[in-house]
């Protein structure tokens, strides 16, 4: 017999409702009455909460199908200061002023750097972005722009002010106005057997550069949209994605507003590369019980520019191990050294157009979203049998290519174990280097960071890629435009706080608190009250329709009893 709280995930999952809800608490300052609201969890995982996971897919198929064939020019005018933003940049001026008097006088300033951190998360928080005095406090390291003797120069067209790229006009006046739709693949590693995603041969796979790859692609791509812009003449806009091959490796999806000469495209994919400027790792220092010692600075010495206020240090001599700053003093000091790595795009690059209301843009957007609900790493299942009797057949073969495809996988990621992934990562001290900003407890082989984790496979980048002029509205705007579709569509009121916004108090409801509602009756109110919403919908649209209403009123004060 099934468990009661099984059956109502389930019910939960077949409703569209969030199974792991997050419980909140409103509070009406002006009536003194507590409400509980139960948040979705927002993830982007299909294996954490389906509901929640589609629902965001389908926010991106939204926010892609409205940028990508724009007829205007979007507005990216912000909105003009108010008094208070203007009130709050005045008084930190005038602390900045202060705070340069003392500083110039000799004294101390610790008090009036915490009071001006405090007025910029004010600033903040009045709704303005960034920083008064910018986001960069140290000098950016410099290195030559000179391109590689190995790459081909890219062409140069002068720059255009505007985002929507060419038309073409018929002679008898249509106007239409076509789009990309581009792939981009990581070049091969070893032969891969067909349909299958694993190696031919697995002691001949380059697994190193395939980790290094998979590390450093997301800055390959910023390349490539960089040498796009360039070689377009206009400011370029795009809604990419990053999803996995079935040999494991990323690849690139981009839908460009616009259109280019795929010969073009495919020269600049040619010509674009990534070169990673750390310090080498070709010699193991530091490894199984020898291990670097974490050692506290004495208390009268400075910590770090990072905040470092230690130093791993060689257990056998004692000796400092050279800081992530030092190793790149040295790095660009060497006129003779090279780049620990190199990143490319493979020569697998697929180009079509695409046109403006067309079924293959469906499609098309369809390709975008399509593995935004899984990780890199998961499986990906083959086509199913046709009948029973094949898929028996075919089940001891099916076993063998899914026990190669789990050895690719652990393959890859045993290579990217050591393999720093970040100039915070542990795996620094495994070549004699300490990470930037150290801690005690760094050991290489055990990194936290994202692109080590099994389902991501090396990758630690953003899933989804979106240019700043897209589609003129944030994620955010589009989540409150559907929102707002179906206020409007069951005749409620809006955002009531938009007059009074400081009416309510949410305050999360923790773990412990014995007053939480259980998830049981948490999940029954939220089915609740998507059947309730639901009846609503259908009841108003019959009536758009002109068709009989009485056998949907029941269901509609059905959900309202509830």
């Amino acid at each position: 017999m099934p468990l009661a709280l099984d059956v109502a995930v389930e019910v939960a999952k077949l409703n569209g409702v969030c199974i792991r809800p997050i419980e909140l608490r409103r509070f009406d300052t002006h009536t003194g009455r507590s409400e509980p609201f139960d948040i979705p969890c927002g993830t982007t995982n299909e294996a954490k909460c389906p509901p929640c996971a589609r629902r965001n897919k389908q926010l991106r198929k939204a926010q892609c199908r409205e940028g990508w064939h724009l007829e205007a020019e979007p507005v990216s005018e912000p909105h003009p200061a108010t008094d208070d933003q203007k009130w709050l940049i005045e008084f930190r001026a005038d602390v900045q002023a202060r705070r340069d008097t003392a500083e110039r006088d000799g004294d101390d300033v610790t008090g009036w750097d915490e009071a001006i951190a405090g007025i910029d998360a004010e600033i903040n928080a009045a709704g303005m972005r960034g920083n008064v005095t910018g986001g960069r406090t140290a000098p950016r390291r410099s290195r030559s722009t000179r391109r590689r003797q190995d790459a081909p120069d890219l062409p140069k067209r002068s720059r255009q002010n505007t985002t929507l790229g060419r038309t073409f006009i018929t002679p008898d006046g249509q106007v239409f106005r076509p789009s990309l739709f581009i792939t981009l693949t990581l070049p091969s590693y070893g032969k891969i057997r067909p349909g299958q995603g694993a190696p031919v041969d697995p002691s001949g796979y380059d697994y190193a550069a395939a980790a290094r790859d998979a590390l450093h692609f997301s800055k390959l791509v910023d390349r490539f949209v960089q040498n796009l812009r360039r070689v377009a003449g206009y400011d370029v806009q795009y809604f990419a994605t990053v999803e996995p091959q079935k040999r494991f490796a990323p690849h690139l999806h981009m839908a460009i507003r616009g259109t280019l000469p795929r010969a073009e495209i495919k020269a600049i994919a040619a010509a674009t590369y990534h070169q990673v400027w750390w310090p080498q790792v070709d010699e193991v220092k530091f490894e199984g019980d020898h291990l670097p010692v974490w050692a506290e600075r004495a208390e009268q010495a400075e910590p770090y520019a990072d905040g470092q206020s230690g130093d791993y240090v060689d257990p056998a001599t004692g000796e400092l191990l050279p800081t992530w700053d030092e190793a790149l003093n040295r790095l660009d000091a060497d006129e003779t050294a090279e780049p620990l790595h190199v990143v490319r795009f493979g020569t697998q690059v697929d180009v079509q157009g695409v046109l403006a209301g067309s079924p293959d843009a469906h499609k098309r957007i369809g390709y975008l979203t399509k593995y935004l609900t899984k990780s890199l790493g998961e499986t990906l299942d083959l086509d199913p049998a046709e009948d029973t009797q094949e898929e028996e057949e075919a089940g001891p073969a099916r076993a063998v290519i899914n026990r190669a495809r789990r050895d690719h996988a652990a393959r890859l990621i045993e290579a990217l174990r050591y393999e720093p992934c970040s100039p915070a990562c542990a795996n620094w001290l495994r070549y004699g280097i300490q990470p930037k900003a150290a801690k005690a407890g760094m050991t290489p082989g055990r990194c936290r960071g994202k692109a080590h984790k099994a389902e991501h496979l090396g990758y630690a980048g953003r899933r989804v890629l979106v240019s700043r002029k897209w589609s003129n509205k944030t994620l955010r705007d589009h989540k409150q435009d559907r929102r707002a579709w179906v206020l409007d569509m069951l005749g409620l009121p809006g955002d009531d706080t938009a007059t009074d916004p400081h009416r309510y108090v949410w305050r999360p409801v923790s773990a412990k608190d014995p007053t939480r509602t259980p998830l049981p009756v948490r999940l029954l109110r939220g089915v609740a009250n998507r059947h309730h919403t639901r009846a609503r919908l259908d009841e108003l649209r019959a009536r758009a329709d002109g068709r009989p209403t009485h056998n949907l009123s029941a269901t509609t004060a059905l959900g309202e009893a509830a």
